[in-house]
């Protein structure tokens, strides 16, 4: 009996152990399960900004082609939460067009959004904006829980929000607009509520329904686009033509501190549809594009280019003085007229000329032809730089990225660089006894005129001043004046020295006092100025200019030795020598001085 009890016990016992190890397995397998729950990333649009996410860091998905430019991204690096996400992250090198994961994570608001083009994606500039946010690879933190799904901010649009809120001015907690618990602390009256948090009133003309950009300013260009409205191009065309357009004025970030664009449009005559400082941003500037109308006609590109050079790049069109100009020009076919002859004066006048041409002659057509080779013998450059060709109409938003990133680049705009603007110029004045005083006043006039009719900054023409006897004493050198006003101002105060005439040393003093510290990019002219034969050697100081590129003017008056003018000066001789009898009429050779330096500078090759 003893027995059977025992078994049984150990029985009982037996199935105990079982099931209390059978339970502790099963609550391990629980608690895994509790301990690893899975984590869904969720998954947004490109046209999500990051400012409709109350989440302050979310790791999300992003679709294929965000790279659209109607997707508009606002900075670069840090972000304004007015931004597409996903554009964002394309943009900052993070994703690829194919789209992927990122983890986004807000920080606080800057004062200024720099624009820039990076990956495909052109960023807008911004002045400020409440809120920002950085783009980062997918990879969750340590220990940081990141949420499943997102929380998003009120779907009330800004829009009607500030239909709402904007006409009032709030006063008591009983008019306030309803808003989450963190915002009503940073609550103002006279503040409207948008997307983004609460915003001051007295700020909405920047964010309101849409941010204002002050435009790119690494991209600050007069723009000029020269559309063919001619009959031949035909009404379908004609929108496909009008929709790059507008492509470009989205990729360009239009404003006052970067590109401003303006449209003209041809076929038997130019007219211009709106000028330079008609419509200050990429919004405005989209929504006149589309309102365009056809004029038809032939396609007269000389005449309208003409019409630009003449018309469209003037102050009371919105020209500003500091920004290179630039013309693209469309072309559907060729031209019915000639562009040679347009396009020289346009490029001296120094405008940037860019031809898109669509399709071209076919074999048959060439006979038609008016001057065949048109774009070679318009463009600035002949190195396939300022040309861009595409074979159907359907294939010309092809064109967008590389004529957007070739506009912008203004070291490239070999056009911008005039007669006028683009020279370090060293006066090399004679200030021996034989001048005297009234004569060398003179001398300092014709100075002060030639030097007027240049354009003067530290980017554009600079000027120098060396004066000699038997010494040399440098007056001020490249770097010290960058206005007109201060180098007009510099040239008055130079002091009369008197003594000998060492031209040969003088020469030699420029070269290394002035020119040494010349630019690389400027062209050298040295304009000396002597009333007598040099008690030096001329030759070799001369010979040594010319070799290092210096275009040297020798200007004689009264007992200055004709043979000596003609070896200091430039060859050919006739172009860079000139003789006046007396001081008084030096002003005479002035606009003849400027001619001849313009003409050289014209007649370089363009390749």
């Amino acid at each position: 009996m003893r027995t059977v009890v025992l078994t049984m016990k150990a029985s009982v016992i037996e199935m105990f152990l079982v099931l209390l190890v059978t339970g502790v397995h099963s609550n391990k397998e629980t608690a895994k399960k509790i301990k690893r729950p899975k984590f869904t990333v969720p998954q947004i649009n490109c046209d999500v900004k990051a400012g409709k996410i109350i989440d302050p860091e979310f790791i999300v998905k992003c679709p294929a082609g965000c790279q659209d430019p109607k997707y508009h991204v606002y900075g670069t690096d840090v972000y304004a939460s007015y931004s597409s996400v996903c554009g964002a992250a394309v943009h900052s090198g993070v994703l690829d067009n194919s789209g992927g994961k990122i983890l986004v994570r807000k920080v606080a608001g800057q004062s200024g959004y720099k624009g820039s083009y990076s990956n495909g994606v052109q960023s807008l500039s911004l002045p400020r904006w409440r809120e920002s946010f950085i783009v980062l690879e997918s990879k969750p933190k340590k220990g940081v829980t990141y949420p499943s799904a997102l929380t998003y901010s009120s779907s009330k649009s800004p829009a009607a929000q500030a239909d709402l809120w904007s006409t009032a001015t709030y006063t008591s907690s009983q008019n306030r607009p309803r808003a989450d618990p963190g915002e009503m602390d940073s609550w103002k009256p006279g503040s409207v509520l948008l997307d983004e948090g609460l915003v001051p009133k007295e700020e909405l003309s920047t964010q309101s329904l849409e941010p204002v950009s002050l435009g790119d300013p690494n991209c600050k260009i007069d723009l000029s686009f020269l559309i063919d409205g001619s009959t031949s191009i035909g009404k379908r065309r004609f929108r496909i033509q009008k929709q790059l357009l507008a492509d470009v004025a989205q990729a360009l970030d239009i404003g006052p501190a970067g590109p401003l664009m303006g449209v003209v449009q041809y076929g038997d005559n130019p007219a211009t549809h709106f000028n330079l400082k008609t419509h200050t941003n990429s919004r405005d500037l989209k929504t006149a594009i589309e309102k365009i109308t056809q004029r038809g006609g032939l396609s007269n590109v000389g005449r309208a280019i003409s019409f630009v050079t003449k018309n469209f790049f003037s102050k009371a069109n919105g020209n500003r003085s500091g920004a290179p100009n630039v013309v693209v020009v469309m072309v559907d076919g060729w031209p019915t007229d000639k562009v040679e002859e347009a396009s020289r004066l346009a490029r001296e006048s120094g405008i940037n000329i860019f031809f898109i041409t669509i399709e071209g002659a076919a074999e048959n057509e060439k006979q038609y032809v008016v001057e065949p080779n048109f774009a070679n013998k318009a463009v600035c450059r002949t190195n396939g730089f300022y040309s861009l060709h595409v074979q159907s109409w359907f294939g010309l938003h092809k064109t967008l990225q590389p004529l957007v990133k070739r506009v912008c680049d203004t070291d490239r705009l070999a056009c911008s660089k005039t007669c006028l603007n683009s020279a370090d110029i060293g006066f090399v004045i004679d200030g021996s006894s034989s001048v005297g005083t009234g004569n060398f006043r003179t001398v300092l006039q014709f100075v002060t005129n030639l030097t007027k009719e240049f354009e003067i900054s530290d980017t554009d023409t600079r000027i120098g001043a060396v004066q000699y006897t038997y010494e040399q004493r440098l007056e001020f050198g490249f770097d010290k004046y960058s206005s007109k006003p201060d180098i007009l101002n510099a040239i008055k105060r130079v002091g009369y020295w008197s003594g000998g005439t060492s031209t040969g040393a003088a020469i030699n003093f420029a070269l290394e006092q002035l020119f040494k510290k010349s630019k690389p990019n400027k062209r050298k002219l040295m304009i000396l100025i002597t009333d007598g034969r040099s008690y030096d050697d001329v030759r070799i100081p001369a010979m040594a200019a010319h070799l290092k590129g210096v275009i040297t003017y020798a200007i004689g008056v009264a007992w200055a030795a004709q043979e000596e003018l003609e070896v200091i000066a430039t060859h050919p001789a006739r172009d860079h020598s000139f003789f006046v009898d007396e001081f008084d009429n030096l002003h005479q050779y002035v606009p003849r001085i400027i001619q001849n330096i313009c003409t050289e500078f014209n007649s370089q090759p363009r390749n």
